[in-house]
């Protein structure tokens, strides 16, 4: 098998490549991306995971000179880097595995034997992304977007990656703090003040905990789960899809996605504190109704929620949490989860749905 190189993706037009985590005509493509043609052999829950069954199967088609990915994440640069070094790839292939399932969707369970080191060397990107670069989505306010500007950050990090692989304490000033605020936040989600309410049928699961926690250790408790409504003191509310109904997971069958506007508008009708509730487009990465959303940028949308302000609604929480389950009970009456919801079949459904 041939060395790789990374290919900036503006070039995969003119050179045929290993597309991961996106996709391209010009490329083998291994990506979760609903639609993406990955091979049924190699599919998994994220692209990285992708990545590491095609290089364990030693594919054919993944025997090209490059390699490359249209924006920088976690669970994208995993996969490029694994590819660009197979040999130690398949070494710490968990503790990859964990990273990509962390960063892409943030579900952390320390109880997994690699999870503490995983999310070190998760933070230690998230620090250095932040200091060096821009924020996750933060390119779609500038004019250069993350199509040319993530090739920046692949640079620097499959160039520095293998160290802090090797020993996750290197630069332990980047992630400490970050890592510190998670670990705060999953004994939060643990202790008797936070109560779950699971509603399986319907893909939500309500959290009921004091305050915003890190989304690293809000998700920790929302597996198998796709929708979240976290309800914190002083009657605030936030309700999103997960990033697992944005691609196509391998592990189980979801549900599609329903838009949340008509939800919304109900919830209008009952607000009486002078804010209004909104909602994003269900082609969103992780579409949230809340309180005064217009306000937000997609960056602030994607940050944790202790990094926003999340408003006092006048609904009482046994009403608000009523609303938002009927209305998904309405909404997915007579559909059954499956694999393989495709956009076209999802935009189609949520036209002909009378909510």
């Amino acid at each position: 098998m041939q060395t790789r190189k990374y290919l900036p993706f503006a070039e995969v037009k003119n050179q045929q490549a290993v597309v991961v985590d996106s996709t391209h005509p010009n490329g083998f493509m291994l990506s979760h991306w609903k639609g993406a043609p990955t091979p049924e052999n190699v599919r998994d829950d994220t692209s990285a995971a992708i990545v590491l069954h095609a290089l364990r199967q030693n594919l054919p088609e993944i025997d090209l000179p490059y390699v490359t990915a249209n924006h920088f994440d976690i669970d994208g640069f995993i996969g490029v880097w694994a590819l660009l070094n197979p040999e130690k790839a398949l070494e710490n292939e968990e503790l990859l595995r964990q990273m990509a399932l962390i960063g892409d969707f943030r579900e952390l369970d320390l109880n997994h034997p690699l999870a503490g080191e995983a999310l070190k060397l998760v933070c230690w990107i998230n620090a250095k992304e932040q200091e060096l670069f821009y924020r996750p989505f933060e390119a779609d306010e500038m004019e250069e977007k993350e199509t040319e500007q993530c090739t920046a950050k692949f640079k620097y990090f499959l160039r520095e990656f293998d160290r802090a692989l090797l020993n996750p304490d290197w630069e332990k000033g980047a992630w400490e703090d970050e890592v510190a605020s998670v670990l705060l936040g999953y004994r939060d989600m643990y202790k008797p003040t936070t109560k779950l309410i699971r509603h399986p049928a319907i893909g939500l699961v309500i959290i009921e905990t004091p305050h915003p926690v890190h989304y690293y250790a809000l998700f920790s408790r929302t597996k198998g789960f796709d929708i979240v409504l976290s309800c914190y003191e002083h009657n605030r509310y936030e309700l999103e899809y997960k990033y697992t109904t944005w691609v196509d997971i391998a592990s189980r069958p979801t549900l599609p996605r329903i838009k949340l506007a008509p939800l919304a508008d109900s919830l209008n009708e009952l607000e009486k504190s002078g804010y209004h509730w909104t909602s994003n487009s269900i082609t969103e990465t992780g579409p949230l109704l809340r309180l005064q959303g217009d306000q937000l940028k997609r960056s602030e949308m994607y940050a944790n929620p202790t990094e926003r302000e999340i408003f006092s609604s006048s609904i009482p929480p046994e009403q608000f949490k009523q609303v938002v389950v009927a209305y998904f009970q309405n909404a997915y009456a007579g559909l059954e989860p499956r694999f393989h919801w495709s956009w076209k079949e999802v935009k189609e459904l949520n036209k002909q749905l009378q909510l």
